[in-house]
């Protein structure tokens, strides 16, 4: 996230949120009551200009207008995103919307994600998984089994774009890689959030060797 945002004049600043590393929608829920605590725990007494939750899955349970108003009660001035929000956001500007999506998680959250996409007005052609609800296991999927995944995802299906969700999944440095190969835009939890801070925060630079949304 911080090569991301590896622009002049920006400052990021962060607090690790206590969660179980078994992803379910019980865990994911039960980081709601603490996301106040700990986004207060963030320079505290001073001002932010955007405030973002960096879980997905978390974000699509709960909902977006829950993690602001709970980000907003840390700092009221911020501008609040979360990884879900941010990818809608993406794909809009992208002008995407059929979207492959590949996750690492298991069918219980799999199918919040699916809802949720569908409810923002996108289309699903295809939708890939790991089915991983250990968070650590998350982590360790590497760059080569990601890329295997979302060619078999995307090789019978005509997409915009794709998404690959969990800010655990560490696949942003590979975007413009993966671009290249599929010749479509493709942006991740991370990736995704990383931008619209960016922009949220008032910051437009264009930034190619990021990929086709931070040439946006």
């Amino acid at each position: 996230m911080r090569q991301l945002v590896n622009v002049p004049g920006v400052d990021i600043y962060y607090a690790r949120i206590a969660n179980s590393p078994t992803i379910s929608t019980d865990s994911l829920r039960a980081m709601q009551p603490i996301i106040r605590k700990t986004a207060e725990l963030i320079l505290p007494g001073d001002r932010l200009d955007v405030l973002a939750y960096a879980c997905t899955s978390a974000s699509i349970v709960l909902g977006t207008a829950a993690v602001a108003e709970n980000l907003n009660a840390a700092k009221p001035e911020a501008k609040t995103t979360n990884p879900a929000f941010a990818a809608f956001n993406a794909f809009r500007s992208l002008g995407a919307r059929r979207i492959a999506v590949l996750t690492p998680y298991a069918k219980e959250v799999n199918e919040l994600v699916h809802k949720a996409l569908m409810d923002a007005g996108f289309v699903v052609p295809v939708f890939g998984s790991f089915n991983e609800p250990h968070d650590p296991t998350v982590a360790s999927i590497d760059s080569h089994s990601l890329q295997m995944a979302i060619a078999e995802i995307t090789k019978k299906h005509s997409v915009d774009a794709v998404f690959i969700s969990c800010t655990s999944v560490r696949i942003a440095s590979d975007v413009v890689a993966i671009e290249a190969e599929f010749g479509i835009p493709v942006t991740s939890s991370n990736h995704a959030l990383a931008w619209h801070c960016l922009r949220l925060a008032g910051i437009d630079d264009k930034l190619p060797a990021l990929g086709r949304l931070f040439s946006l």
